[in-house]
């Protein structure tokens, strides 16, 4: 996932094995030398076409080995490590190698039978049962129970609940928000019929239950005594976490490494390799740590890109990823003792407003010039890795600054004073403040262009406090709607399912613009009816939620992403397709050394 680049995992579908997130919009750079405005010809583009998503070695593996995972972020990681807690990219590519959700997923992303357990849905597609595997025991050799699947969904929904994951589709098991409200002591849909088997029934069926079902246990035993409200500031979380995948935590150096261990006791039977070790890797010298042997594995990021094809001693497989950069506008607030988001900021209400924000940049030339084509403009805000959703007649912000110039005067944001910046329709001085994230060497030019383009149509946008924000400070910034943001750079991974409703509900903490509209909701909820089982139906709504979106501009998507990944040639059995993207267990080593670059 990289450098920053899932940033908050949203919603049940995220807690899925394939995972809905935020991300970091600033993560790849073309070099230290890059120009503040994308002109002059643009640099040779990466042939995206020539990469697999598996990796070709077919030697011999070798029994055991240790291999080293390349966490690439130019910050620490937080170290919130458990799947209903965590909001950081970099605290899921550490939760991935020791834990897991119940159920796994295929290439397509829809759960299969192949997981921790196995499931089977009602006749009327309401009841989903899940059974959870004998031989399926947390690392501490409790065995994983229904009551743990249980006590995960009333850790949830608990009103002392901080994590984000208390949304829409959660919302729609029956009896989840009596319980929520107090209304309730149990959660009516949810029941635990044996040890090893717990069903879960919906108010209504649900599409999305067979691609977003949250099913991550909670190891309800080892928590015991804990208030919900302080289990992810907990030891238990945060320095001595355990789960039922296929690596124990040995021990951490917290935000910068950490060394697994085999677990013997995996349900699939013995991991291939003896030995994880992960540690955190500045994207400057990505390059030359996969060069040198130092890591096994690591997202490379544009800038990277040039130096690492030359490597003799990495494979590149890459893919088109599940996510999208955006520009969100700061509309309101949360209400978090409600549970809402609020729109009240008047600022940007005038959507022609928002809407000239998009006409004034140059994403074509951006993802050229900037991402050497390993960026491509997005239209929409569902990404074409999702081909049966993703609707390519949908217009976009195509480059027109003279229709950005032509929205502001017809909004009545007009120059009266003559110093070439606009007034608000009231006359008034409208100074934006524009909040972006560090990262790479691009971090500081991108948001120069931005700036720059804006100010081209007359737009006064100003880098927040003069300057770019750490990455968890960033998101903390928007999370606890900081007044000084008015508009910001992010990103979001959409995960494994369809369905938006993780950062676009009304109640979704992760609805960072805040905006509310009569419309969306009643299109978020079409979506995961049970007319949705209708592919065409669901398809249709869809299309009718993006040109939604694309009209009311809460968001201006940017740019769509390739991304592309170098691993050492003695790594084996690794495929970025679907579920199988999480199956380290899998991986081994065919050398007990990483090759070198000769």
């Amino acid at each position: 996932m990289g450098i920053n680049s899932v940033r908050k995992v949203l919603s049940t579908l995220a807690v899925s094995s394939l995972l809905l997130a935020a991300c970091g919009g600033n993560e790849e750079g073309s070099g230290k030398n890059a120009s503040t405005t994308p002109k002059g010809p643009a640099p040779k583009q990466v042939e995206t076409s020539k990469f697999s998503t598996s990796l070709t070695n077919d030697k011999k593996a070798v029994d055991g080995g240790t291999f080293t995972y390349g966490l690439v972020s130019d910050t620490p990681f937080e170290g919130v490590l458990n799947r209903l807690f965590y909001e950081g990219a970099p605290d899921y590519e550490v939760i991935q190698f020791f834990d897991e959700s119940l159920l796994d997923a295929d290439e397509n992303y829809i759960y299969n039978q192949d997981g921790a357990a196995t499931y089977k849905l009602s006749e009327d597609n309401k009841t989903i049962t899940l059974k959870i595997r004998d031989n399926v025991n947390w690392h501490n050799g409790d065995p994983v129970t229904a009551e743990d699947l249980e006590y995960a969904y009333e850790v949830v929904g608990s009103k002392k609940y901080a994590g984000p994951r208390y949304d829409a589709q959660t919302q729609g098991i029956e009896g989840m928000t009596e319980y929520h409200d107090g209304k309730a002591k149990k959660i009516s849909g949810i029941k635990v019929i044996d040890e090893k088997t717990i069903s879960i029934t919906f108010k209504e069926a649900n599409p999305s239950v067979l691609t977003g079902l949250m099913t991550s246990p909670l190891p309800k035993k080892y928590l015991a005594g804990i208030p919900i409200d302080k289990l992810d500031s907990s030891d238990q979380i945060r320095k001595k976490p355990i789960g039922f995948g296929p690596f124990k935590i040995k021990k951490m150096v917290p935000g910068e490494s950490v060394e697994f261990e085999r677990n013997d006791d995996y349900y699939r039977g013995k991991p291939k390799l003896d030995k994880v070790i992960l540690k955190v890797v500045n994207p400057s010298v990505v390059a030359a740590s996969l060069e040198k042997g130092d890591i096994d594995f690591a997202e490379i990021t544009a800038d990277q890109y040039e130096s690492a094809e030359k490597l003799k001693n990495i494979e590149v497989i890459g893919k088109v990823g599940l996510a999208y950069t955006y520009i969100g506008f700061k509309l309101g607030h949360y209400d978090a003792e409600k549970g809402l988001n609020v729109m009240d900021n008047p600022k940007f209400a005038d959507k022609r407003v928002r809407q000239a924000f998009g006409y004034a940049i140059d994403n074509k030339t951006v993802g050229e010039r900037f991402y050497k084509g390993l960026r491509f403009p997005a239209n929409t805000v569902i990404p074409p890795s999702f081909p049966k959703y993703h609707d390519d007649k949908v217009k976009g912000f195509t480059y027109d600054p003279e229709k950005a110039k032509k929205l502001l005067d017809e909004a009545g944001f007009k120059d009266t004073d003559g110093d070439g910046l606009r007034e608000d329709a009231d006359g008034k001085k409208f100074k934006i403040n524009f909040a972006t994230m560090s990262g790479t060497d691009i971090a500081e030019p991108l948001a120069q262009y931005y700036i720059q383009a804006w100010k081209a149509v007359g737009l006064d946008v100003q880098l927040l406090d003069g300057r770019l924000v750490e990455f968890n400070s960033f998101y903390d910034m928007l999370e606890k709607d900081d007044p000084k943001v008015d508009i910001y750079q992010g990103a979001w991974g959409t995960g494994s399912d369809p369905d938006p409703s993780g950062i676009w509900d009304k109640t979704a903490p992760f609805n960072y613009n805040r905006w509310v509209n009569d419309e969306n909701d009643k299109l978020l909820k079409e979506g995961i009816s049970p007319k949705a089982f209708d592919e065409k139906y669901r398809q249709d709504v869809y299309n009718k939620w993006q040109e939604l979106i694309a009209d009311e501009a809460p968001s201006i998507p940017t740019l769509y992403r390739f991304e592309i990944f170098g691993a050492n040639k003695r790594v084996k059995n690794y495929d970025l397709q679907g579920g199988a993207s999480e199956h380290w267990w899998d991986v081994s080593v065919t050398d007990d050394k990483p090759e070198t670059s000769k």
